[in-house]
């Protein structure tokens, strides 16, 4: 077991700095835990939200939902996993940014031979959500019409790939022109820089009037009213995201005038809330891994020390793919 743990802690909100970097003693698994020494650990969007507050968080706590490692030591009760298993995990429960840490056993993913821990740290949390956004809460199929946004950065990225795997037309959305050839290359066939005035349009010709089955936004705010003018009617408005900062209300009559347009907001947790289903979706990445449906990409790999700079990159929108930290 490591004799020295460095993990990340936040006493209060606020921008990259606020993360601390301190030593904590490690600690023997309770049961239903392991102990888990941490190979690799992915950062997420999530991630920033919470820092910054955007998500709050009891004070003082750890970071990160995300990472993969070498089983250490096993807790009373735990069968599945035997110490030297590689593992990968998503969801939480809050702490990824360390080296070593507790993990509930069920929770955890063993790896498939050939499958490394950056590569899992890269791709169990971005994975597991395209998976159900795609496959549960779009229900995508052949023949039908996804607009995806951000959809050349990492979570964009696996849906495009996978949305056009499912038979679907990709339309793509960026925030700048340096994208469009990453979006392409992820499997849109068509992508738009952003420009809410002329999206709409956009759309409708890239469908032949029809527009879109379905509208991913994680935007929010600044691409709401574009996005509900981009669906076909009885088309289905998914925002799981506010990169620009949280949507505005909805009045229930607009939804009526636009063509009894459907709207959810998803969330991980809620689909991932048993065991059973989270590694039941976390199975689905893997195999779309292997197969090469899915090729995540890792953009850059940060010591755990550094974690402020891979705040800043993904906050100022630099990352093209995913962001790694190595303990």
């Amino acid at each position: 077991m490591s004799q020295q743990v460095r993990a990340i802690r936040l006493e209060a909100f606020g921008g990259p700095e606020v993360m601390q970097l301190v030593n904590v003693a490690p600690q023997a698994p309770g049961p239903g835990e392991v102990w888990l020494e941490q190979l690799a650990i992915g950062v997420n969007p999530l991630d920033v939200l919470q820092r910054k507050g955007s998500v709050p968080l009891p004070l003082p706590t750890g970071l990160g939902l995300e990472g993969a490692g070498r089983v250490a030591a096993v807790g009373e009760g735990v069968h599945h996993l035997a110490v030297g298993d590689l593992v990968g995990y998503a969801t939480g429960p809050l702490g990824a940014y360390a080296s070593a840490r507790c993990f509930p056993a069920e929770r955890l993913v063993r790896l498939p031979a050939g499958f490394s821990p950056e590569l899992a740290a890269a791709t169990l949390f971005k994975g597991i959500t395209a998976q159900y956004l795609l496959k549960t809460t779009g229900q995508v199929t052949a023949g039908m019409r996804v607009l995806i946004y951000g959809a050349g950065g990492a979570v964009g990225q696996l849906m495009a790939a996978w949305a056009r795997h499912l038979g679907a037309q990709v339309l793509g959305v960026v925030s700048k022109p340096a994208s469009v050839a990453r979006a392409e290359a992820a499997g849109c066939h068509s992508v738009f820089v952003f420009d809410p005035a002329t999206l709409p349009t956009q759309v409708a010709q890239a469908t032949q009037g029809q527009k879109a089955d379905v509208v991913y936004d994680g935007v929010g705010r600044d691409s709401w009213a574009a996005s509900l003018d981009c669906l076909r009617p009885r088309g289905l408005m998914v925002s799981f995201g506010a990169t620009s900062g949280p949507p505005p209300a909805v009045e229930v009559a607009t939804l009526n005038a636009k063509g009894s347009l459907f709207l959810t907001r998803p969330s991980l947790a809620a689909h991932t809330a048993t065991a059973a289903e989270y590694q039941g979706r976390a199975q689905d990445v893997l195999a779309a891994v292997t197969a090469g449906i899915l090729r995540p990409r890792v953009w850059r790999r940060y010591p755990l020390a550094e974690v402020a700079a891979a705040h800043a990159d993904l906050e100022q929108g630099r990352s093209q793919g995913a962001l790694v930290l190595t303990p």
